[in-house]
Parts: structure tokens; C-alpha cells; sequence
């Protein structure tokens, strides 16, 4: 009987003469990859052999941990450092260092760029006229920084204009950092790049200001309330807003960057810029050779692209995701890279009987994104639409140690999506658990009831609830939003009581 790796070898021995040739290779260097990677060595008895794999990364380093750069690789003091944060450290699993993959047999081709790919030959020509021949390819390319010139702002070449995709992004953002310390900073861009940039930057003793055009700081995922918080958190640690506001051009002098140039004519002097004003998936390769959906490659729950040889995983998969109907969604975060990594390893490896099919229900997936900047450490779960339920304390500078508040998204009578501020680890996992089982309001109070209704009594007059249900009579009373009904508000209001949070208050959603 010939055995899987020999139909696999024998199917890609016709290019073998162009180039090396490999039963599986990833294309792209970043936390999907060394993911994936660890997967395919945890099941060697499903046929992969030293020899087999190959990674193609364009970077000058093994797969690593990329959240690291816009955290504690920025910080001035005790900073990480590889070999500290390659894969799989984040999942507190091994650590894949160059040495792991040569022990485990998987060819790392490093500092190399694919500059075209032939799926029909199943071949990838490199930046260095190299011919590699896969069996199957797995899709790893994830996304770029989004540039200033798409904007139609020069000055991206500047020595002293920052982004932060890579880690060479990131040696140069540390090296800028301490060039200025003690000067102006302008941070083009209020998402997550921005925010987490800006954060860093306040820890190296550098001003900031932020300027993005939106109402409100991650204007896409943020409540008004929850923006509001943080922005007076970041504003408390000397960070200055611009709000909608454009930067126009930059003011340059001798190859550096002195000033920036916002659309009313202000001008704001920078020592530096930090830019962060989103990221397009890295999908060209395969234009009008793949399917394409919002931005990257469709796959199908198993991350299987339109050609049955080819996979795609993290930043650059758009996927069917089961918990939300099927909904085809891309996500850009960690998790997900690390999740569809193993997902089609384990799709690529087991039995076919029954792929197809399983495929088309979506990946059983809870969308998950976390930050932790300052202080601050908060989780989110699951979709943000519905009406949005908060609870919990919003004043930043209260006098208490840590910030803690909720945010439900409340759907069809529903919990579709939840945002957690200063939770601890079995709270997160609760409020985890609530969004994946989509769990009726009602729900929430019956788990309430069997600890006793009369522990949400008690909790209310030990923290000194008024008789109109709010915390302390000083406090503003909030007016409960009709479109949520009353026995939405009841439930909820009991799943703040059990965690021992100030009662909540209900907004219409405002995205």
C-alpha cells in the first residue's frame, strides 16, 4: 500500500528539478506560522517526516510573538527580547527557536520574499530566483502597516517616521524613542496600534499627542463610554487628543520629520511620529488565482482557500464564523492566527470523509482581542452590535487601585459580545462562556437564582445601593434605554450584582 507521504512526494517530484521541493510549505514568518509549525511536529503519525516542511518568511528571524512589539519590547526598562518571545510562549507553550525547527526537521528559508506564485504548478518563485515546489501551501502572509502615501501624505521615508508591523519596525521605533526622549511625539491613528504606541511612548518619557479623525479613540469597537474612559486615562498620563482631525503633510528637514501639518492649518512640532492607520491584509500573491472576501482570501471552515491545495490562516483569512451564522469575518489578532494555524493543520492532516461538509458550517470561533496598556488589561468576546449594557466604575482617577467595568452587547435577547476592563481570569472566563453560548438574559439570571435571589439583595445593601438600584445616592442616576425592555434590564442588573459591580445603565449603540 503506498503510504500518504509517498503520494505527497510523488505528486511534487516534477518540479523537484526547478528548485527544493517540500510536501508542505508556510508562506510567512509570523505567530500563524510557528503555530502551525508546532502542529504539524505534534502529529508526526499522521505523516509528516524531517524534511517535508518548509517556512518562507522575510524576515531575518524564526516565527515570534508579534503582540510583544507594541508591549514590553517598547518599554524603556527590562524590555523583551528574542529568543525570549518566539512561538509558542503566548499559549504558554515551547519556545521555537531556530534550534527547535532544526531538530524537528523543518527547513526555515529566512529573510526571503515569495515575488510571485503559480498554483497551478504548485510553485513560488523567491526574491532570489529559487523554484519552490509544495504539495500543499499554507497562506501565513498576514497584513502590512498601511502607509501615509495611501493617504496622500508623503514622508513615510523619514528617519524619524515610525510604524510597527516587524521587528525591524520595532528596533527602529525603540532607537527614535531614546533619540527624544523628554520631546513631541505626534501618533497618527486613535486604533490599536495608535493607543498601544502611545502608551510605550509615555513610558519613555515622551510627549503625545494623537490625532485621528474619528468622534472617539477605536472608534469601530468602542461605546462612547467605554472611548471616554480611556481617553481620560491616557489624557490623566499627559497623552492630548486631537479628534477629528487629519494630519495633511509633514514638515521636513534633512531627511527628519519637525512638524505636522493637520488640515485647519495647525501645526503640532514632533521629534517623532508614530503611524498607525490600520493594515491591509498581505493577499496580492494570489489576485485572480484565489477567492477573495473582505480583503483576504476566502477559506471555508476548515481554512481551505478555492484551490484545494492551498490554505489560509490568520490575518490574511476571511472565514465563515459558526458562532455568528456563518458570517464571513476577518480578523486581525493574535488568536486568531494562533487558532486557524492549528485549525488547518488538523483540517490538512485528518481523514477526508466528511471535510467537505463540515466545512460549510463555518470555524467554531469566539472572536476574541485584548490590550494591555498601562494599568489596564481589557478582554473582548464575541460581536458588537445590539444595544450595549454598562456596568461598573468609569472614573478613571476615582482613588480605586484598578479600573473594573463590563460592557454587554445585548441582541435578540441575547448576549452577543462582551467587553471586560480589569477582570480576573475565572471572571473573564465566565463572561467568555456567557458569549459563546449566546446566552439568553434570561439565562444569565437563572444561573443568578440558583446561588439565591436573595444574594443580588444582599450584595445591593452591602454596597449601599439606593432605593432606586444605583450605587451610592451621590451618584448620577442613568436612565434605563426602553429598546432593551424591562426584563433584559432586571437580568442584567442581577449578572452585575453577582459580580459585585455598580449597577448598569443601557445606551443605544452609536457606530
Amino acid at each position: 500500500m503506498v503510504s500518504r507521504v509517498s503520494q505527497r512526494q510523488t505528486e511534487i517530484e516534477k518540479d523537484s528539478q526547478m528548485g527544493r521541493a517540500f510536501a508542505y510549505v508556510i508562506l510567512g514568518g509570523g505567530v500563524a506560522a510557528g503555530y502551525a509549525a508546532l502542529e504539524f511536529a505534534r502529529h508526526r503519525d499522521g505523516g509528516v517526516s524531517p524534511g517535508e516542511l518548509c517556512i518562507i518568511s522575510d524576515e531575518a528571524v524564526a516565527p515570534y510573538e508579534r503582540p510583544a512589539l507594541s508591549k514590553g519590547y517598547l518599554l524603556p526598562r527590562g524590555a523583551a527580547r528574542l529568543p525570549g518571545f518566539h512561538t509558542c510562549v503566548g499559549a504558554n507553550d515551547e519556545l521555537l527557536t531556530e534550534q527547535w525547527y532544526k531538530d524537528h526537521g523543518i527547513e526555515l528559508v529566512l529573510a526571503t520574499r515569495v515575488v510571485s506564485a503559480d498554483l497551478q504548478q504548485k510553485t513560488l518563485l523567491t526574491n532570489t530566483g529559487e523554484t519552490i515546489s509544495y504539495g500543499t501551501l499554507i497562506v501565513a502572509t498576514g497584513a502590512r502597516a498601511s502607509k501615509l502615501e495611501e493617504f496622500g501624505v508623503t514622508g513615510s521615508d523619514a528617519a524619524n517616521v515610525c510604524y510597527l508591523r516587524s521587528l525591524k519596525d520595532a528596533d527602529k521605533m525603540v532607537g527614535v524613542m531614546r533619540s527624544c526622549h523628554g520631546g513631541n511625539a505626534v501618533v497618527i491613528g486613535g486604533g490599536y496600534i495608535g493607543m498601544e504606541c502611545a502608551a510605550a511612548l509615555v513610558a519613555n518619557e515622551i510627549k503625545v499627542t494623537m490625532v485621528f479623525p474619528g468622534k472617539r479613540c477605536m472608534d469601530r469597537f468602542f461605546t462612547p463610554k467605554i472611548a471616554e474612559f480611556y481617553e481620560k486615562y491616557y489624557a490623566a498620563k499627559g497623552v492630548t487628543f486631537i479628534k477629528g482631525a487629519r494630519v495633511t503633510s509633514l514638515e521636513a528637514s534633512d531627511g527628519r520629520v519637525a512638524a505636522a501639518i493637520l488640515r485647519d492649518g495647525r501645526r503640532l512640532p514632533a521629534d517623532m511620529v508614530v503611524v498607525g492607520v490600520g493594515a491591509r491584509a498581505n493577499a496580492g500573491l494570489f489576485d485572480g488565482q484565489l477567492a477573495m472576501e473582505k480583503g483576504g482570501i476566502r477559506v471555508n471552515g476548515r481554512m481551505q482557500t478555492s484551490d484545494y491545495a492551498v490554505y489560509a490562516v490568520g490575518d490574511v483569512a476571511a472565514f465563515p464564523v459558526a458562532l455568528l451564522g456563518g458570517q464571513v469575518r476577518r480578523f486581525e489578532h493574535v488568536d486568531c492566527a494562533r487558532r486557524t494555524a492549528r485549525r488547518a493543520v488538523a483540517a490538512i492532516l485528518e481523514p477526508a470523509d466528511g471535510a467537505a461538509e463540515q466545512g460549510k458550517k463555518g470555524y467554531d470561533y469566539l472572536p476574541f482581542f485584548y490590550s494591555r496598556v498601562f494599568g489596564l488589561s481589557w478582554q473582548f468576546y464575541g460581536d458588537n452590535v445590539g444595544e450595549a449594557v454598562h456596568f461598573g466604575d468609569f472614573s478613571p482617577g476615582s482613588g480605586h487601585a484598578t479600573a473594573k467595568f463590563v460592557v454587554l452587547w445585548v441582541s435578540g435577547g441575547r448576549v452577543s459580545g462582551a467587553f471586560i476592563e480589569g477582570g480576573s481570569r475565572e471572571e473573564n472566563e465566565e463572561t467568555a462562556g456567557a458569549v459563546r453560548r449566546g446566552a439568553s438574559v434570561a439565562e444569565v439570571a437563572a444561573e443568578l437564582l440558583s446561588r439565591g435571589l436573595a444574594f443580588a439583595d444582599q450584595e445591593s445593601r452591602r454596597k449601599g445601593l439606593c432605593s432606586n438600584g444605583h450605587a451610592g445616592c451621590d451618584k448620577a442616576t442613568y436612565a434605563w434605554h426602553a429598546t432593551v425592555g424591562l426584563a433584559a434590564a432586571v437580568s442584567i442588573a442581577a449578572f452585575a450584582y453577582w459580580y459585585g459591580w455598580q449597577a448598569p445603565y443601557v445606551v443605544k449603540r452609536e457606530f
